[in-house]
């Protein structure tokens, strides 16, 4: 398997990320090379990496790009057979680009990463692995042919050829083009019998729940890159436009790096069970004959590398009672079960220790802060004495984007002020995290925040740690009693840092988003609302704030000071625990990356070899059967439908359905014919649906009988319709086509 994404979040001292799709693809590589998985990862390498992140004195946000030195980091130059640096190429507009071939050793998976920034390319050339995320439109496509292209080819220069691609986002879609093309010139094969073989083969992850957030790029410049390579695949230039949009046949529609890789990818999926339905919605005009029920994105919830995010206080509690299989094993309940049995005591004060060094991290980072600001003698000694290590702790990190709402607990600062005073039960907050350089608005949010932060009643209850990184958030997660989660629903496709802070004992404190929707139960966190969607944003932000204030109140901050006599919140100590036992053994990457591999690689690589055996024949095979569908599926007319019930239907009875087909030049043997029915809502709409296979029975000069029975399994109105769809034992998912004749 063959790993693509354009960002990696290993460690602290590989800055080559931005923000949770790196720290995910980094925590996917580490649980591989602990399941010991053939698995390899494809990145680029850059220059300058994600940016650093300062404060003015004002709060608003400044960045700092560090050039990274490669030669003082973990990565290596990959050579060829005769020692010198392995070097492949792409064109842009015809001119070539040579790409150095870096490898960072992820325990036993290979990291190879891709660079521009070498003498063998002019200035602006050497810029495309400048910068994670920078510069414009173009830049961007041109780190995208890099990453997927460039990968490809790096691979086979290698003399790596796996079975599986996995896309990690929509920026290497691309190598799905280029394994086409070596298939093409290696195999003597058409583009059609190339593209069933990376079809059936590739693996798509979309983390991204709204449309902006996915690359498009303008027809002109894409034709500018592209028109020559298209001969190379062998197909017209519009032709791979039409892959790249919603409607093939729309001229002013960009070309979308996500429609791209959805056309060429067999199994694609969300990366939670409510990301999955949103993505099923927003791309359901991919499939747009389709129920959005029945378009193929699946999700598989993201999880975390949990080794990599336990405190050493944590992990050696954890080694003295659970023993060494909680970190070789993380996804093993039984012995997360044996969190239940840990002493009360002990596991408090190992948390309070975490805290305490929490609060010591955030001094000396603050003093840092103010000390880089030029602040005085006396604010710097302020800064020393901020927070207080027992009391009730807050942790919110994360980026700023809008849609995380940073500043929903501060939109009413008395009611806040009456919380974190409270003179017999404080409260405090620690906040960290960086707005892109173009989002002023999330910009904004962080200037509130400290400006908020510096008033008398806040002063030194409220903190900002500047720069969020790996590090940072390490010791927050690891030393917060509460985690605070704010997006606005359904924007937050998982959300990871929820899972490190569990992880280490902290409780999560969330709007039901990404994870969270899946994994909350009273017994181990607070959920904010009940998963509600509103079309006014004001109006939510109201209702959804009262609620985190008045769970804060009630809930959250007496249960945290309810102490017995030996000073141990024993009802906080009991969701501690009961989130060990019943999330981490779930949401952790080790589950995730098996899931990976069950429901995908090893079905993309059986199918692949499959396809590829006896000189490709079954690619073949498939190719042409797959171009009869296209062109004759018009040839399909359900003549009519029936319905053959009794005088009076009851509870438990059957419905024999009946559908008279003309399948045209079609075989039968070549189609799904299937009843699709259920209960109806008051609009007419289907308000729960299923499905019921139909069966030939009789035919008659091209027109066929089908029957099947459907039960009636509950009283009130009741509809149905017949289906027609391709069926091919060798296709990838019968609704992947987009092929469907409705009665």
């Amino acid at each position: 398997v063959a790993y693509f994404s354009a960002e990696f979040g290993l460690a602290e001292c590989l800055p080559i990320y931005s923000g949770g799709l790196g720290i995910l693809a980094g925590d996917h590589l580490k649980s591989a090379s602990d399941l010991n998985m053939p698995l390899i990862g494809v990145g680029l390498l850059y220059q300058e990496g994600y940016f650093s992140q300062y404060l003015t004195s004002d709060g608003w946000q400044m960045e700092t790009y560090p050039v990274n030195d490669f030669a003082n980091m973990p990565v290596s130059i990959v050579r060829d057979n005769e020692r010198r640096p392995l070097i492949v190429s792409v064109d842009f507009k015809g001119e070539p680009v040579n790409i150095l071939v870096r490898r960072i050793n992820v325990g036993r998976v290979s990291l190879y990463m891709l660079d521009t920034n070498i003498d063998a390319n002019p200035p602006e050339f050497r810029k495309t692995t400048g910068q994670l995320y920078g510069g414009d439109r173009e830049m961007r496509l041109r780190q995208e042919i890099v990453l997927g292209i460039g990968g490809v080819r790096a691979l086979k220069a290698l003399g790596i050829e796996p079975t599986v691609i996995h896309m990690n986002e929509g920026h290497s879609a691309f190598s799905a083009l280029e394994r086409i093309n070596i298939l093409r010139s290696e195999h003597g094969l058409s583009f059609d019998e190339a593209r069933e073989i990376v079809l059936a083969s590739t693996v798509f992850t979309t983390h991204t729940p709204v449309p902006a957030g996915n690359d498009t790029f303008d027809p002109g410049l894409v034709r500018a890159y592209f028109e020559e390579y298209t001969k190379q695949l062998g197909i017209n230039f519009k032709v791979l436009l039409g892959y790249g949009r919603l409607d093939p046949r729309n001229d002013s529609e960009p070309f979308g790096m996500t429609t791209l890789a959805l056309r060429l990818s067999a199994h694609t999926n969300g990366v939670s069970r409510l990301h999955g339905q949103v993505s099923r919605s927003m791309w359901r005009n991919v499939w747009s004959h389709h129920p959005v029920e029945d378009v193929p994105i699946d999700h598989i919830t993201n999880g975390i590398h949990v080794p990599t995010w336990i405190s050493d206080e944590m992990a050696s509690l954890y080694n003295r009672y659970l023993g060494p299989n909680w970190a070789e094993d993380p996804d093993n309940k039984r012995v997360w079960e044996q969190a239940g049995q840990l002493p009360n005591t002990e596991l408090w004060r190992t948390h309070e220790r975490c805290r305490e060094h929490l609060v010591a991290f955030t001094r000396r980072s603050l003093v840092t802060q103010l000390n880089n600001r030029g602040a005085s003698a006396a604010e710097l000694m302020t800064a020393r004495e901020v927070l207080t290590p027992d009391a009730l702790t807050i942790g919110f990190a994360r980026r700023f984007a809008t849609y995380k709402r940073a500043t929903l607990l501060f939109k009413d600062p008395d009611r806040l002020n009456k919380i974190i005073n409270h003179p017999d039960h404080p409260v405090q907050i620690i906040i960290a995290g960086k707005a892109h350089p173009q989002d002023n608005e999330g910009k904004n949010f962080i200037k509130e925040i400290i400006h908020l932060s510096s008033k008398d009643c806040f002063r030194g209850r409220i903190v900002f740690l500047e720069d969020y990184n790996i590090d940072v958030s390490r010791q927050l997660v690891s030393g917060t009693d509460v985690w605070l989660n704010t997006p606005r629903r359904p924007l937050e496709a998982c959300g990871t840092s929820g899972m490190k802070a569990q992880a280490n004992g902290s409780l999560n404190f969330s709007v039901l988003d990404g994870w969270w929707d899946e994994g909350y139960h009273q017994d181990f966190g607070w959920a904010i609302g009940h998963g509600e969607m509103y079309d006014d944003h004001a109006v939510q932000d109201e209702i959804e704030s009262r609620e985190l204030y008045n769970l804060l109140e009630k809930e959250i901050v007496p249960l945290f000071y309810q102490r017995g006599a030996d000073g141990i919140p024993r009802g906080w100590v009991d969701k501690m625990k009961c989130g060990f036992r019943k999330l981490v053994p779930v949401f952790n990457s080790h589950r995730m990356v098996q899931d990976y591999g069950n429901r995908y690689y090893l079905t993309c690589s059986k199918r692949f070899n499959t396809l590829c055996s006896d000189n490709f024949a079954g690619a073949k095979d498939l190719s042409a059967w797959r171009n009869k569908m296209m062109t004759s599926w018009h040839e399909i007319s359900i003549e009519n439908i029936s319905l053959r019930e009794g005088a009076e239907m009851q509870v438990g009875d059957q419905f024999e359905v009946e559908a008279f087909i003309r399948t045209g030049s079609l075989s039968p043997e070549d189609l799904t014919v299937e009843v699709y029915y259920g209960r109806l809502d008051q609009n007419g709409e289907y308000a729960e649906r299923g499905t019921a296979p139909l069966k030939v029975v009789t035919s008659d000069n091209g027109l066929y009988t089908y029957r099947g029975d459907i039960p009636c399994r509950e009283t009130g109105r009741f509809g149905y319709t017949v289906r027609v769809m391709p069926s091919q034992e060798r296709l990838e998912n019968r609704f992947v086509m987009g092929l469907v004749a409705w009665a």
